[in-house]
């Protein structure tokens, strides 16, 4: 691996830059080959970078599929939130330019609002100085992990 003029490789400024600021309390197991990897976790915010592949072909051309742009936007705004428990409830997203097998998209993630357990999360995906995605995450911190939460237990049969 390359080293930079201070003889720190790329893939230990990134480790650098997480556990520095904060380190990622949620989402630990997804695929950073389908959502990207986190290269920036401070409080509040994250930058994901996705380097797209072949295994993300849409079509003949390289047209990269809109699914692992949006996993990667997901991906940035569960990370900018930072909560263990924290899920999806809403998304509002716009894919404003295609991105081809090759590019790399870089997403930033903003928490911008946070109302009890709501949070909400603006995140912005470029391909050089391209916005290729613009989305409004709005997340729910539950307090255990969903798939425990008895949402049955007030339901009458």
């Amino acid at each position: 691996m390359a080293k930079d003029q201070t003889g720190t490789s790329a893939e230990e400024s990134i480790q650098i830059s997480i556990t520095q600021q904060t380190s990622l309390n949620t989402h630990e197991r997804v695929n950073s080959s389908y959502s990207g990897d986190i290269v920036k976790l401070e409080i509040g915010y994250s930058k994901v970078l996705l380097e797209t592949s072949e295994l993300m072909r849409a079509d003949e051309v390289g047209l990269v599929h809109g699914g692992f742009i949006f996993s990667a936007a997901d991906f940035a705004a569960m990370a900018a939130v930072n909560e263990p428990n924290v899920v999806l409830a809403s998304c509002n997203c716009l894919f404003l330019a295609p991105v081809r097998v090759g590019d790399r998209v870089t997403f930033e993630a903003t928490e911008h609002q946070k109302e009890g357990r709501k949070r909400n999360v603006t995140v912005r995906g470029f391909v050089h100085d391209i916005k290729v995605f613009e989305g409004e995450f709005k997340t729910v911190v539950t307090e255990r992990h969903v798939l425990r939460l008895d949402l049955m237990k007030n339901v009458e049969n």
